[in-house]
């Protein structure tokens, strides 16, 4: 039965193994006992020495048994070493376990070799101040998934370690609805259809994708929603798992990239406008709330580039 003590200035929780119980390492009991807090939460509590098995500190290595008395308590969450920067963000849904945005073009996700103090983590932090519990010991967001530093749209990150877990499970086990808008080069034969083809890093160019075999499986579905001519197509893409660069590879490998990537075989028509980025836009994200499982059907409005791009192509003429 689990209870409170105090133990310094952090809260210490006790637990009473079941008499039932066979033996096992403790971060797997603790784990299954208190399921609000992650597996890796208890490891580093035994790392810590926090963990005490009948009032005798124990390791990671230790098994427990039932009818012993655990106490724990986890170390204190320290302060992030990046530096929290008040950056505009645009909210589309937020409460005290997460919150999605509506991300900028431009804006990389992760700090990184040759980012600056301008990154989504950044923004966050300044943004959460005071809300973030802690994920990996750390007052950090937690970044579930990512997009391109070109892609706008929606984008989810935990604020705490319990609903980071939560949410990684259903973009691991593929339980959300993704779907991106896409400006592609050209018109597909069909109006709609289905790309099954592995992804994996390119042999050569390292920061690009590809298709073939050796990859990781891959899925995307598409439909046409608008037509330019014979110039290009508005695309809606459904993606069934979240490989790097996912849907910029499966249009390519269709024969009609995505415009302004050129990465991935983008070559300027003279015929259409030039395109200010990748024209890609994660809209819409049907998935579970991590604590209250109320379904959220979330939509994130096509940013101004967008816009004004699809409507400089409607002026094209064919």
């Amino acid at each position: 039965m689990p209870g409170h003590a105090a133990c310094g200035h952090l809260q210490a929780t006790t637990y009473l193994i079941p008499p039932e119980k066979r033996r096992e390492r403790a971060d797997k009991v603790l784990a299954a006992a208190f399921p609000e807090h992650s597996r890796a939460a208890f490891q580093r509590a035994l790392e810590a020495g926090l963990v005490k098995a009948d009032g005798v500190v124990i390791s990671q290595a230790n098994e427990v048994r039932g009818g012993q008395t655990l106490e724990f308590s986890f170390p204190e969450v320290t302060a992030a070493v990046i530096t929290a920067v008040d950056i505009p963000l645009e909210v589309i849904f937020e409460d005290k376990h997460l919150i999605v945005l509506n991300k900028a073009a431009g804006m990389v996700v992760h700090p990184g070799i040759g980012t600056g103090e301008d990154t989504m983590v950044h923004a966050l932090l300044a943004h959460c101040k005071g809300e973030l519990s802690g994920i990996g010991g750390v007052e950090r967001p937690g970044i579930v998934h990512r997009l391109d530093k070109e892609t706008t749209g929606l984008l989810v990150v935990a604020k705490n370690d319990a609903a980071h877990r939560a949410l990684a499970d259903q973009f691991a086990s593929r339980t959300l609805r993704k779907e991106y808008v896409a400006i592609v080069s050209g018109v597909p034969k069909t109006d709609s259809g289905t790309i099954d083809r592995s992804i994996s890093r390119h042999p050569v160019h390292r920061h690009r994708m590809t298709t073939g075999e050796g990859g990781r499986p891959s899925r995307t579905d598409w439909e046409v929603e608008k037509k330019f001519g014979v110039h290009a197509a508005l695309v809606r893409c459904r993606i069934h798992t979240g490989r790097t660069h996912q849907i910029r590879v499966h249009m390519k490998s269709l024969g009609h990239p995505v415009l302004g990537d050129e990465t991935y075989g983008w070559k300027q028509n003279p015929a259409l406008p030039v395109p200010p980025r990748v024209m890609l836009h994660a809209e819409h994200l049907v998935f579970s709330h991590p604590v209250s499982a109320k379904v959220l059907d979330l939509n994130a409005p096509l940013p101004k580039d967008f816009k004004q791009m699809l409507a400089a192509l409607k002026k094209v003429k064919v």
